[in-house]
């Protein structure tokens, strides 16, 4: 069995978690041991909201093994209904009941029969999917609950908004810089002229889902959510969807031509190549920087890429197409959608690599020696251990990704944004150098084990010291080569006489 310490993708129950939280008025219930109930210790910091509606969590006990769960679960569900008056509960699985066994299903039938709201079985199986299908299925549920629901007693609208007009697909709480884009799209779509008929679910009331069919099309700026809503709307009601992501200025562009060709199949009359056009030359800082001397001179320099599915590749192609910038690996954890990954990057990087192992991404890393890496939170330390400076792009993240400031990744302002961060995270490894050539006082001692798990390399106080003397801008290469030096020999700990050997065996 392997142990999972550092978790790319939450359990599936936290994904059913974050759509539930992200509707108005919808209250999720959790069946599961004290202790897994920290989501809203998680929710609150993170978001940093006014208001938002907490989960329950039914906790599972001593008592409850003994006699069973369901009268729990069911009270639980009545009181809640009661004291709160929600549109809807959900009842959320985890890795408990499914180990229990409990028919979760069963709670859920007996509960509609007392409470007034509404009351819905999150249909994840917590042993075949992650954080992020779980929440994509459970979107979907809920919207066809809801517009199946409308059908049946005659409410669902039955024509289409006068102007053009869009739903946005797969804004969620805990997302990444999720509500920044959001305003980001919302502006965009009112300078394409075009409606913005529902952002879900983030906002929204479940009693404003049977109007989701008014939209001309719908729009999926994520590839991890939303995607399966969008499939059910086009199956059922015929409804066109956009799912490419409008990140970096080629992609916004291609996001608009396609919007475009949507309307137009619909009956509009658009032509948004002169908004394209003026934006590109006149208005972005990210298409001028990209033939600007700064831009110019990280051309060529080596960078890895490592993420989601969704900014992972938008990434890998920014860095590529957009600057000129050697993309040496691109990488994803989400293993489940794979063939989509590698048809997306292949032609904009030199390695592909599917996994949700962070020591292979890390060891990676130490072998490539990038100038810059683009990840996540855990990228971000393994390039603080070696010293290769890191910009945030996907979650998981911290709460400095969740930016009291506006800040998003997508559309126009998105990739100024973008921008900043990939050319600070290049020229930020150059603070160390900077001061001690001017007479600084870094005294950031250098790191003395290697990213790989298998590593117990160690250096002495002498090689410590003479390691702390090379400019910081090369010190991090000097250190790797010298240990892949030690190790060679079976060296164990590495003294200021290995350092010069080191040195000398590579001609320096």
């Amino acid at each position: 069995m392997k142990l999972a310490y550092w978790m790319y993708a939450g359990p599936a129950h936290i994904g059913t978690l974050r759509i539930a939280s992200s509707f108005k008025n919808v209250h999720a219930i959790m069946h599961a041991p004290l202790g897994d109930d920290y989501f809203n210790v998680m929710r609150s910091m993170l978001e940093r909201e006014r208001d938002f509606t907490p989960v329950t969590a039914s906790v599972v006990d001593r008592n409850v093994l003994a006699r069973g769960s369901q009268d729990k679960v069911v009270n639980n569900i009545t009181r809640k209904d009661a004291e709160e008056h929600p549109d809807l509960i959900v009842l959320t699985p985890t890795c408990t009941s499914s180990i229990l066994q409990e028919d979760l299903a069963n709670f859920v039938s007996r509960a509609q029969l007392e409470a007034n709201c509404d009351v819905l079985l999150a249909d994840v199986n917590h042993y075949r999917v992650n954080e992020l299908q779980a929440a994509d299925r459970t979107l979907e549920q809920i919207l066809r609950y809801y517009l199946e629901k409308a059908q049946k007693k005659g409410e669902l609208p039955q024509d289409k908004t006068e102007k053009p007009s869009v739903n946005i697909l797969g804004i969620s709480s805990l997302g990444f810089h999720n509500q920044h884009d959001a305003t980001e799209l919302k502006r965009l779509m009112a300078d394409l002229g075009i409606e913005v008929n529902a952002v879900i679910p983030h906002g929204a009331s479940v009693r404003e889902l049977k109007n989701l069919p008014r939209a001309w099309f719908n729009l999926v700026p994520y590839r991890e959510l939303g995607t399966m809503a969008a499939n059910y709307l086009k199956t059922e009601f015929e409804m066109p969807f956009v799912d490419i992501t409008p990140m970096g200025v080629v992609d916004t562009a291609r996001c608009i031509r396609e919007i475009g060709k949507v309307l137009n199949q619909l009956g509009a009359e658009t032509d948004f190549e002169e908004y394209i056009d003026n934006q590109t030359r006149f208005v972005s800082q990210a298409a001028w920087f990209s033939r600007s001397i700064d831009c110019q001179n990280l051309t060529g320099k080596k960078a890895v890429v490592f993420g989601d599915n969704t900014h992972a590749a938008a990434m890998t192609k920014i860095l590529s197409r957009e600057m000129g910038i050697h993309v040496v690996l691109a990488g994803t954890y989400c293993k489940y959608d794979a063939d989509w990954f590698r048809e997306q990057v292949s032609e904009y990087c030199d390695e592909v690599l599917i996994s949700d192992d962070n020591a292979a991404i890390g060891d990676a890393i130490a072998r490539l020696e990038p100038a810059a890496i683009f990840g996540t939170q855990m990228e971000r330390h393994v390039g603080k251990r070696l010293d290769i400076p890191c910009g945030v792009i996907a979650a998981p993240i911290h709460i400095q990704n969740f930016p009291v400031g506006y800040k998003p990744f997508l559309g126009y302002e998105g990739a100024n944004q973008v921008v900043d961060l990939i050319y600070n995270s290049f020229t930020l490894g150059m603070e160390d150098h900077l001061l001690e050539i001017f007479g600084g006082h870094d005294t950031k001692e250098a790191i003395t084990k290697s990213v790989s798990a298998d590593s117990d390399l160690s250096w002495s106080k002498d090689g410590l010291a003479q390691l702390n003397k090379i400019p910081g801008f090369v010190r991090a290469k000097v250190k790797r080569n010298t240990e892949k030096f030690a190790r060679d020999r079976g060296i164990d700990t590495i003294t200021a006489e290995v350092l010069y050997a080191a040195k000398e065996a590579v001609g320096a």
